[in-house]
């Protein structure tokens, strides 16, 4: 039975799509080295709670196919601020949240970064 339960994750993992735009904070990505560990020795892996496995795999399998989104349509594809679920992805994308790290500093450490002879690194130590 272990073994079809990791053949069923398996396929989840081939059919998730891998985004990109978001290094080291995909759930794809995540869902993938979750399931190696869960099963390091492949099929042959004892699955001590199998009733919590395949709850889990049904829960990722509603997420991946979009069963609420497809049960409880929505009217309008924007939010309140009018914001598409494409202007989202991109604001979330790993490049663009790195770009705003730096706006996120307040006006002193700025002019502090600006005048000051050492490096910031320097000055935490």
């Amino acid at each position: 039975m272990a073994a079809s339960r990791y053949r069923r994750f398996l396929r989840l993992c081939e059919e998730w799509p891998v985004e990109d735009s978001k290094r080291q904070r995909d759930l794809g990505a995540v869902l993938r080295q979750r399931v190696a560990q869960a099963f390091r020795e492949g099929e042959n892996t004892p699955i001590s709670d199998p009733e919590a496995c395949d709850q889990m795999y049904e829960s990722l399998l509603r997420i991946h196919t979009n069963f609420y989104k497809n049960k409880y349509p929505r009217l309008k594809d924007t939010t309140f601020t009018g914001v598409t679920m494409e202007d989202c992805r991109v604001i979330l994308a790993t490049d663009i949240l790195k770009q705003m790290e730096g706006l996120k500093k307040g006006t002193w450490k700025r002019l502090r970064e600006k005048f000051s002879a050492k490096k910031p690194e320097e000055d935490s130590k």
